[in-house]
């Protein structure tokens, strides 16, 4: 197996990480201070080609794999992990709206998604519903000319900042095969939003309900076929874990960066940080859990790009693993800067707020190993 980076591969990473250093981490501090959405530099993305990653080229989008998406939010979240995977929800909304969408719908919207004249977010869990997604009660009743939508949606990313909304909603019974995709775009009528919430990290990305009451939408704006919603929305959540993961490892390699120059620079009882043998080793198993995340993630999103069986088992898996060991190597990395990575200057204590939710969106890590014992025990059955 060839583990080295194609040429353009590295070309793709250094540009998003320059793109990190350059717009994203000199504003990151304040924007998690003053809990504001960099819309500005988000939309610089789009000039990039990192608006429509995976979204086929007559739209406008850069047409790459998920490896490579994978490159991009690694090298992105070393400046913001918040910002990047805000990034990565559009990706996922403009990805499913060209992967379902009818001709009509995505010559409408692909472009404004991969230009990010449109910026999007993704409403699928429920305040009563969020590992148990099928189990979601946003109703969708079909009308002449459309669909009314009554219910809400939790913890929406971009929640009364975006400008398009992609819902799943009921337009069945109960059950996963009652559920279809709906847009819904900023200022229809019956479309409204809860405060932002107040939240430990993640404070770049406002964060709010989205409310439906009696919120009518055309036909138009169904997204592929009634009730395939939940089916689109797992295959769309595939990616989305291997986006979530590559923030986490990006994050957590700038914490462990930063913990190996404190190091150099911190003494006590006469000698540098570095020289303790102890610091040492919790560096090196720092440095090798990392490399062995960054691996099995690679490897998690090569088979999804190349469609293998167990591409969602190996996501789940990638998912679970690495944003445990992001959170853990960044916990370590405040723990070697002493009183000082508890205070923000450093920027550490940012970086461990930031990656503990990663451990529950996208599907908390709990249920990742559902997904993984699941499939593990039906293959045993033969």
């Amino acid at each position: 197996m060839d583990f080295a980076l194609k040429e353009e591969q590295g070309a793709i990473f250094d540009m998003a990480r320059a793109f990190a250093e350059e717009h994203i981490a000199p504003g990151a501090a304040e924007w998690d201070e003053t809990g504001t959405l960099p819309v500005d530099v988000i939309r610089k993305t789009a000039e990039l080609g990192m608006a429509g990653i995976y979204v086929g080229e007559e739209h406008g989008g850069s047409a790459l794999t998920r490896l490579d998406a994978t490159l991009i939010f690694e090298a992105l979240s070393y400046g913001c992990p918040a910002v990047a995977a805000f990034l990565s929800i559009h990706n996922m909304v403009a990805w499913m709206v060209d992967s379902f969408g009818s001709a009509e719908m995505r010559a409408r919207w692909v472009p404004k998604l991969t230009s990010m004249e449109t910026i999007a977010s993704y409403c699928l869990t429920e305040p009563g519903s969020g590992s148990d997604a099928a189990a979601l009660r946003t109703t969708a009743a079909k009308t002449e000319s459309g669909y009314v939508l009554n219910g809400s949606k939790a913890f929406i990313s971009g929640g009364g900042v975006s400008d398009l909304y992609l819902v799943m909603v009921r337009t069945g019974g109960e059950g996963p095969r009652g559920i279809s995709t709906v847009l819904v775009e900023n200022g229809t009528p019956g479309l409204s939003f809860g405060a932002n919430e107040k939240k430990m990290g993640w404070k770049a990305q406002p964060t709010s309900i989205v409310q439906f009451d009696d919120c009518a939408v055309p036909a138009d704006n169904l997204v592929g076929e009634e009730g395939k919603g939940f089916a689109y929305a797992m295959m769309g959540l595939d990616g989305g874990r291997l986006n979530i993961a590559a923030c986490s490892l990006g994050a957590a390699q700038c914490a462990l960066d930063k913990a190996a120059r404190y190091m150099h620079e911190r003494r006590a009882f006469g000698r540098t940080l570095a020289d303790f043998q102890a610091l040492q080793f919790k560096l090196a198993d720092m440095e090798t859990e990392l490399q062995a995340a960054r691996t099995f993630l690679r490897q998690a999103a090569w088979k999804l790009d190349n469609k293998a069986p167990d591409a969602t088992r190996f996501c789940a898996m990638a998912k679970r693993f690495v944003t445990d060991t992001g959170f853990r190597v960044a916990n370590e990395a405040l723990q070697i800067h002493g009183g000082y990575g508890y205070l923000a200057d450093y920027g550490i204590e940012k970086i461990v707020r930031d990656l503990r939710v990663h451990q529950i969106l996208e599907g908390s890590n709990e249920i990742m190993r559902v997904i993984i014992a699941r499939q593990l025990l039906e293959e045993a059955k033969g």
